[in-house]
């Protein structure tokens, strides 16, 4: 997320209580209000030469359908896999034999240094 983008959706509010790093306050509400039109993902990860972790919740409905959820770089990915990709598959994603979530929904293409762009 740019901080231009962070800027336009912060209202200051503290969203701790869902654990992730970066979502702006605020911003939780508005995922859940757009989520009566049909499902919303937020996803976080961080990762630097291969270890990291990830982050993701859905809101569908208006309100929180997956997660939060949280795989911190010591745990180990659970069976139902990573949290982004289990969000990418509430969203709707489906995998073929040679990709996982994050390859089939063209993620890899808006990669860069200062986070992702969607």
């Amino acid at each position: 997320m740019t901080g231009k983008l962070f800027d336009a959706v912060a209202d200051g509010t503290d969203v701790d209580h869902l654990g992730f790093r970066r979502l702006p306050g605020g911003f939780d509400r508005l995922l859940a209000t757009w989520s009566t039109a049909g499902p919303m993902a937020y996803v976080e990860a961080e990762y630097f030469g291969g270890t990291g972790e990830q982050h993701a919740a859905v809101w569908a409905g208006g309100a929180i359908k997956l997660g939060p959820l949280h795989v911190q770089e010591s745990q180990p990915m659970p069976p139902a896999g990573s949290p982004i990709s289990q969000a990418l598959r509430q969203l709707g994603v489906q995998t073929t034999a040679t990709e996982d979530e994050f390859s089939a929904a063209g993620l890899g293409r808006h990669r860069h240094s200062e986070g992702w762009t969607a």
